[in-house]
């Protein structure tokens, strides 16, 4: 079998096509190309990923197996993830670039790369595993509790989820290295990457002054009860849930609860009024199942990459939404960023919060 493997340069895409290539598959590494130039050097110690330097080691890695390699500029495409990341602060939400990329990119047009070179699969290195069952594709949690990437992978479909290829989602990042140190590649203690692709210097404040100009202007902090208790820089750079770097001090711990864009306010409030017993999420797409509008059904979601999951009832409703009631109100329910349902390590669906 033919497969199409998304190097970035990195350990885990590495591995997976060594991986690939000793189960004897007919193995291609693909290397996309974001044309973004860092403004000022990454932090020592960090890494990003889609640089010159990935791209190298990306294709050092394939000489090294023997394997074809390409590298496809998709320089247009990676500029509608960052209008998309930009349009979404400045509607007030916090956008997820990484969920965006893997649906419209590694598993969108790679998947039409793969088409054109006769390649049945494409691989990534995500912490995540697929299983058929009963006719259906299922995404299953990585076996690494603290790797697992199976909440970016939400959206999806059955027809996608059956041309993917996870390799290393049934091992653990330990594992994974010293697969690498005893193949001798030179990435094998790789760090690694932590800043978002098209950010590399990790400001993205930077890229919302830059791309929006004067839409990022001073306006008024608020508390809950509508007082004024001060100035910030620009809606556009705060998220709900943020407690750092507010440059306000009001005696007690406060935190973002709310952003209004129409009145350019960022509204402040303590911990309990940041927690929300329930949300509704759009674009729904259902994974394990197939819900009818007003199916109901138990699950743990997740509303963030980090966050455990917590128990709630999902509801399904009409035009591709659904409901979460939380049993217990969470906090920072973050719109713009994923709900993903799961039960047990299974992926049942997923959608976009409102």
């Amino acid at each position: 079998m033919k497969v199409l493997v998304a190097m970035s340069g990195g350990i885990d895409s590495s591995v997976s096509a060594i991986l690939l290539r000793r189960a004897g598959h007919d193995v291609a590494g693909v290397f996309m190309r974001h044309g973004v130039r860092a403004e000022r050097p990454a932090r020592p110690g960090k890494q990003g990923c889609c640089s010159l330097d990935d791209a190298y080691d990306a294709r050092r890695v394939a000489d090294d197996l023997g394997i074809p390699f390409y590298v496809l500029n998709f320089e247009e495409e990676f500029d509608a993830i960052i209008r998309y990341f930009v349009s979404e602060y400045h509607r007030g939400a916090t956008p997820n670039p990484c969920i965006r990329c893997n649906r419209d990119l590694k598993f969108g047009r790679l998947l039409e790369y793969a088409d054109a070179i006769g390649a049945h699969k494409v691989a990534t290195g995500h912490y995540a595993r697929v299983e058929e069952r009963d006719g259906r594709h299922l995404l299953r949690r990585g076996a690494d509790v603290n790797k697992d990437q199976s909440y970016v992978l939400f959206p999806l479909t059955q027809e996608r989820l059956a041309r993917c290829v996870f390799p290393v989602g049934h091992l653990t990042k330990p594992q994974v290295r010293e697969i690498a140190r005893e193949a001798g590649l030179r990435i094998a203690e790789k760090p690694e990457s932590m800043e978002i692709c098209f950010v590399p210097d990790n400001d993205h404040r930077r890229l919302l002054r830059q791309r929006l100009g004067e839409e990022v202007r001073a306006g008024e902090f608020r508390t809950t009860r509508g007082r004024v208790v001060g100035r910030h820089p620009g809606y556009q750079l705060f998220t709900i849930g943020q407690r750092k770097g507010l440059g306000v001090a009001l005696g007690r711990p406060v935190y973002v609860v709310a952003i209004d864009p129409s009145t350019n306010t960022v509204v402040l409030g303590d911990e309990e009024e940041l927690k929300r017993e329930s949300h509704d999420v759009r674009e729904v797409n259902w994974i394990a199942v197939n819900a009818q509008p007003g199916e109901r059904f138990e699950a743990a979601v997740k509303i963030r990459a980090r966050h455990e999951g917590a128990p709630a009832t999902v509801e399904a409703l009409r035009e591709g939404r659904a409901r979460v009631t939380f049993h217990e109100p969470q906090r920072a329910v973050t719109p713009g960023q994923a709900a993903v349902f799961y039960r047990d390590d299974g992926v049942l669906g997923g959608g976009w919060i409102e």
